[in-house]
């Protein structure tokens, strides 16, 4: 049989749901020798993803989150004749005789639509309920991602299974040699706080930065706090707090940090932070966790899930909670000691041969009804 994943995203960005469809398109094949795989490439993309010999790939014209996706994606996929189609970004395309399933990262947009822009929430609204009633079956990264799909959306439970996502093999503890280089080369001390994702309001990094003033004001030793990722909406509000907090000299934003030199930055940090208002799934924990870095992370939606017992938690919307979280991560050496080793415990509960083998099971599922 013929089965397309769609991995257009992977041209646009590098963040969690690029991993994704790139971990699915270089293991799916190869989980399942009986069945030939499409891979649904933007056309600009130069460079194909490596995959097994079952593979093929398909150049597509189609922009990813287009306002005609549904309707000009189906088109394009329609000469190939797939019998089974994956969305890995929730939203298909009309079918024309395949099946589909699709998968949901988080509902940011219907939980907290004062975090996205009107555009972006106008656009989100008018596909999420067409698109699960749509699909055949959906993927939800996370158990709480599935609790509110079922809730918000009302999907009948049987249509929707938890399937974790995981880290890339990559993300262990670095040699010093090579923290050291990345530390010369990007001028940081041999201390630093680390946040890793998009600027933006869901991400709570304007709660983070007030946060950090707080403790700088008890401790004049504090580290830095570095942040990895990309602008996103309302950035010109962060970069205007940080001036308005005084924290010019010690917080540092690295754009478009490159994403192979990630390990190296997490595991030269003393603590790694991710106080999001949601999050439907939060692979940088599990990055950090499997560098050997030491987490504090908001007690909300798919977080505590993901981590477990081996990250600090701390309440987004209290200041004096994300201080305390962090105070007790840079001073408590014994509690710093605990929480490398669970974390190191709990990322290796995650790998993508797992993830990649419950969802060819709902694959072979759908495709026997």
């Amino acid at each position: 049989m013929r089965i397309a994943i769609d991995v257009r995203l992977t041209h646009y960005t590098s963040g969690g749901i690029s991993a994704y469809e790139r971990a699915l398109a270089t293991k799916m094949p190869a989980l399942d020798l009986d069945n030939e795989y499409l891979l649904l490439h933007s056309r600009k993309a130069k460079k194909a993803l490596p995959a097994p010999a079952n593979t093929r790939r398909v150049s597509c014209w189609t922009p990813a989150h287009h306002r005609l996706e549904r309707w000009i994606l189906a088109g394009e996929i329609l000469p190939h004749r797939p019998r089974l189609l994956h969305i890995p970004d929730f939203i298909p395309p009309q079918s024309v005789g395949w099946r589909t399933i699709i998968t949901i990262h988080d509902l940011t947009f219907l939980h907290y639509p004062e975090f996205l822009t009107a555009d972006s929430r106008r656009f989100y609204n008018r596909q999420i309920e067409s698109a699960v009633q749509r699909a055949d079956a959906i993927l939800a990264d996370s158990e709480a991602t599935r609790k509110d799909i079922l809730k918000l959306l009302s999907v009948p439970p049987e249509k929707v299974s938890t399937v974790h996502l995981a880290q890339d093999a990559r993300f262990t503890p670095q040699e010093e040699t090579r923290i050291e280089a990345m530390r010369s080369q990007l001028e940081l001390p041999h201390d630093y706080i680390l946040f890793v994702g998009t600027f933006e309001p869901r991400k709570n990094v304007n709660g983070l930065l007030d946060a950090y003033a707080q403790l700088r004001s008890r401790h004049s030793g504090t580290p830095p706090l570095i942040l990895a990722g990309n602008p996103g909406w309302l950035f010109d509000e962060t970069l205007a707090l940080v001036e308005r907090l005084d924290l010019g000299d010690t917080v540092r934003f690295l754009e478009s940090f490159p994403t192979e030199d990630l390990p190296a930055l997490y595991s030269g940090a003393s603590v790694f932070v991710l106080p999001s208002h949601y999050e439907g799934f939060g692979l940088p924990v599990l990055e950090a966790m499997a560098c050997g870095t030491v987490c504090v992370i908001a007690n909300r939606a798919s977080l505590p899930e993901i981590a477990g017992e081996a990250a600090l938690r701390c309440d987004p919307n209290d200041t004096d909670s994300i201080v305390d979280s962090l105070e007790r991560a840079l001073a408590d050496s014994a509690l710093r000691t605990d929480l490398r080793e669970r974390g190191f415990a709990r990322a290796r509960e995650f790998n993508w041969e797992k993830c990649c083998n419950k969802t060819l099971a709902v694959y072979r599922s759908v495709l026997a009804d």
